[in-house]
Parts: structure tokens; C-alpha cells; sequence
């Protein structure tokens, strides 16, 4: 059903790119897009093509690749971080999250494209970019030139999935060892080393802000670091990440579940208060993937199981964000008692749900 829909509506057939949302009943309101989202659309249509679906997507992850390199990279391989609905430039501002999200997209359009020559020069020029001018000195990566603070994990959790992807299809090295270095400071820097959340805010020496920022923990980022730990210590053999991903994902179920409603809450604070109470949809595909990671590693039944019901509780939160008037848009934010926060269908959301579907698919699959 969403994938008709967003190609019929969301994509942008007079100017090109992708729409950032669209109203429940597929009302189009050209607007600016983040170069984000035009990111995850081609992400998400190059999936739906490797997933079987027999609609346009080739196409419209070719349209959507030329648009990117031609609106949305600038000269030194950064991408801008807004673009007008017509495609000019709006918002020039680096943003590493941006960057991030770029690289994913790229390596998508990769597996799938007919010739990967131009991707992949631009992925590799932006990787160059990124370890030469905005390296931190002693890992990972700045949040701009000259140094903001604070430096933030989210962006390099995402640093991390879009090395990994170029590993998968088939990138030089330096993926790898990208990907291996995100992974070494996300155990030794962004977990607490006593109860293992897993922490959002850094000063510059990755030592934990003070302050009210310092004690974040958001249980879909748990989840979502869970499953790529657990793909990653699974490839290294690294045990050691395997079991810190099964304790985020322990504390994210134990403490950041809204339990009458069974969603996965946005954010809480290390004395286990709430922060954040909504629960946006992204966090339940979240719950979904790094279950269905954990149950293919469980080195029991008992954990598998446990693991795999957890898949199933999230998938049905999920199904209650579809519950619109137009088969195939969504809900994206759940307050506190249930209720829906009545707005447009986000498409930068459609990347989490197509990507849940594919891990539980895989695992379906292969078991």
C-alpha cells in the first residue's frame, strides 16, 4: 500500500527529489526538503526493488540519485542540509547527521544502479572530506569547522550503518575500518560503563556533558545501536559488543516502554524518570530491529523466544501509527495516553518501517 502511494504522491514529478510529507489524504504542500529525507526515499525505493516490488522503483532510484548529486552535493562533496521545493539551494550548513545519511543513501542506490562509477566516487569524496577536515582528534568526528559542542552519538550511530552498508556491497577498506573505529568508541565512550545506557551528549574529549543533556538515554536509540552492535560483533567476532547490545536492549524494554500502551518512549533520564513521553513511530521499528538481531544470536531457546515476542509486541504498536484513512500513510507520534498527534505523514519514516520489514524478513528467511 505505502509504496504506490509515496511514489504517485510523495515523489516530486515536476521537479524532482522527494516530498518531505504528505497529508492524510495525500494533499501535496511543496515545501523546502532536508536533504535527509531525499537521502532515506532513495534508500527506501532502492530496498523496495531488492524486496521484489515490481513497481517504478528503479527509475525513481536513478531520478533520485541524479537529483541528489546534482542538488543537494556541494563542490567539495558535503552535502547542504535544506534544498527549496524547486531544488535551489536554501540552508548551505554542514551537518554531520546529513553527511551520515548521504552516505547510506549512496550506498543503497549502489546495489542497485546500473552503473555504481559516479556513486561511489562521490561517497568516497565525501568520506575523504569528513576524515580530513573534520575529524576528531581522537575518533569519530566533529559536528562542524570550526568545533561546536556537544558532540553527538546519533550521528555516528548512523556513520556506523552507512559503513557497514558500503561493506556490504562490496566498498574498499576503509569502510571497514570506519565502521571499526565508530564501534570502539561507541563501547569504550558512549556507553555507561556501569549500567551500559547509552549516552547522547560529549564534550570534546567524548567525556559525557553535565547537566540535564548528560542523563538523556532514548530507548529507540538503544534499540537501534542494539542491532547494529549485534551485526557487527557477529562479523568480528567480538562477543563483547554482542552482550552490550543485549543490554541495551534489556534496559530499553525494561525502562523505556510506555506499558499500557506497549510503545517505546522517546526519552528518559539515567534515574529512570521520563524525559520525553511520546512515542514517535521510528522508535517501535527500532524495538523491532534490535530484537529480531538479538533472537538470531541467542544462544538459547528461551532468548530466542523472549526475543522474538518482543519483535511481535513492537510490530503490533506499529500497526496502530497505519491506522489512517489512506491505506499505506502513518501516524508518527503517540502521546502518553494513545492518542495521535493529528499532522502530515513524515516520509523520512518510511526508511525505518522498510528496513524493519526487510530484518524481520531476513530472519524469517534464514530460520
Amino acid at each position: 500500500e505505502a509504496l504506490p502511494i509515496w511514489w504517485a504522491f510523495g515523489v516530486d514529478h515536476v521537479n524532482g527529489g522527494f516530498h518531505e510529507v504528505l497529508g492524510l489524504r495525500c494533499e501535496i504542500t511543496p515545501a523546502p526538503r532536508r536533504v535527509r529525507v531525499t537521502a532515506r526515499q532513495i534508500f527506501t525505493f532502492a530496498l523496495a526493488g531488492r524486496l521484489g516490488w515490481t513497481g517504478p522503483w528503479e527509475r525513481t532510484v536513478e531520478e533520485g540519485l541524479d537529483y541528489f548529486l546534482e542538488k543537494c552535493v556541494l563542490p567539495n562533496g558535503a552535502v547542504r542540509m535544506v534544498t527549496n521545493a524547486d531544488g535551489s539551494p536554501k540552508d548551505d550548513t554542514f551537518c554531520l547527521y546529513d553527511q551520515a545519511f548521504a552516505l547510506f543513501a549512496m550506498a543503497a542506490a549502489a546495489s542497485v544502479v546500473k552503473d555504481r562509477t559516479a556513486v561511489e566516487a562521490a561517497a568516497v569524496k565525501l568520506r575523504t572530506l569528513l576524515m580530513t577536515d573534520y575529524k576528531n582528534p581522537i575518533a569519530g568526528f566533529e559536528e562542524s569547522i570550526p568545533r561546536s559542542l556537544p558532540l553527538k552519538a546519533n550521528p555516528h550511530m548512523h556513520m556506523f550503518e552507512a559503513c557497514l552498508a558500503w561493506e556490504e556491497v562490496g566498498g574498499d577498506e576503509t569502510w571497514s575500518r570506519l565502521a571499526d573505529e565508530i564501534a570502539e568508541l561507541c563501547l569504550s565512550k558512549f556507553l555507561d560503563p556501569k549500567k551500559g545506557w547509552l549516552k547522547e551528549f560529549f564534550n570534546a574529549d567524548w567525556s559525557v556533558v553535565g547537566g540535564i543533556e548528560g542523563r538523556i538515554c532514548e530507548p529507540g536509540h538503544q534499540f537501534e545501536w542494539a542491532w547494529l552492535l549485534t551485526r557487527w560483533g557477529t562479523s568480528r567476532k567480538r562477543p563483547d559488543a554482542v552482550a552490550a547490545a543485549r543490554r541495551l536492549c534489556e534496559l530499553g524494554e525494561a525502562h523505556g516502554i510506555n506499558v499500557p500502551q506497549q510503545v517505546a518512549i522517546m526519552g528518559i533520564l539515567d534515574d529512570l524518570t521520563i524525559h520525553d513521553g511520546t512515542a514517535r513511530m521510528w522508535s517501535q521499528t527500532e524495538r523491532m530491529k534490535g530484537n529480531v538481531a538479538l533472537a538470531a544470536v541467542a544462544t538459547n531457546e528461551a532468548d530466542r523466544e523472549d526475543h522474538l515476542r518482543k519483535v511481535v509486541t513492537a510490530a503490533r504498536a506499529l500497526q496502530r501509527y497505519f491506522d489512517v484513512d489512506t491505506p499505506g500513510l502513518w501516524r508518527d507520534r503517540m502521546n502518553p495516553d494513545g492518542s495521535f498527534v493529528i499532522e502530515p505523514a513524515p516520509a523520512s519514516t518510511f526508511y525505518h518501517i522498510i528496513c524493519a520489514i526487510d530484518e524481520v524478513g531476513k530472519y524469517v528467511s534464514s530460520h
